[in-house]
């Protein structure tokens, strides 16, 4: 078998060291950049922190429509999901250190505060239609209008969220930005 060198956690049999090339001439060459990856550094933006906050999947988009939101409760039903729907008041929607418990030292591994919301009835287990979904939401935003309102994908057999995305915002939300104003170029 042929010997190998270790550099770090990387192996390079000697005949691929064989072909580095020296630093010199491709060295200065490298320093030169390229015009087109300069133009596309200048679509580079800077996200706005100022009112702007997101949640989870798809918050940085607009509002979707009933129709987007069924596409999404069609996907998340074809791969054995279950749909859940989750609401919060807009004052423990985002963590804070005026609506949250932490804990001190090094126990907070994978701890996660204020994640979990009110849940809009049960589970809905045996969902096949998104439509039935969207009815749910219209009857939470009924019921709690000044509340955000989240979509959860759970997997009930391994016992975790896949996926989570806001269907609802509060009418009067000021706490983010349309898309137009999001970054700064």
């Amino acid at each position: 078998m042929a010997s190998t060198i270790a550099a770090s956690s990387v192996v390079i049999a000697p005949r691929a060291a064989a072909s580095f090339k020296p630093a010199g001439k491709t060295a200065a060459k490298a320093s030169i950049v390229n015009n087109r990856v300069a133009a596309k550094t200048n679509a580079f933006q800077v996200w706005n922190p100022i009112d702007n906050k997101f949640f989870e999947t798809f918050s940085y988009l607009p509002p979707l429509s009933e129709e987007e939101i069924i596409k999404q409760v069609d996907y998340i039903v074809r791969n054995g999901y279950t749909p859940c729907l989750e609401f919060s008041s807009p004052d423990t929607a985002y963590v804070k250190s005026t609506n949250t418990g932490r804990m001190s030292g090094g126990v907070t591994c994978n701890y996660f505060d204020n994640r979990y919301w009110s849940m809009w009835k049960l589970p809905m287990f045996g969902c096949t239609d998104g439509a039935q979904v969207v009815t749910e939401i219209k009857a939470c935003t009924k019921a709690f209008p000044d509340a955000y309102i989240r979509l959860v994908a759970f997997d009930n057999v391994k016992q975790v969220q896949c996926s989570l995305l806001l269907v609802h915002r509060p009418t009067g939300a000021k706490d983010h930005q349309s898309p137009e104003k999001r970054s700064v170029a």
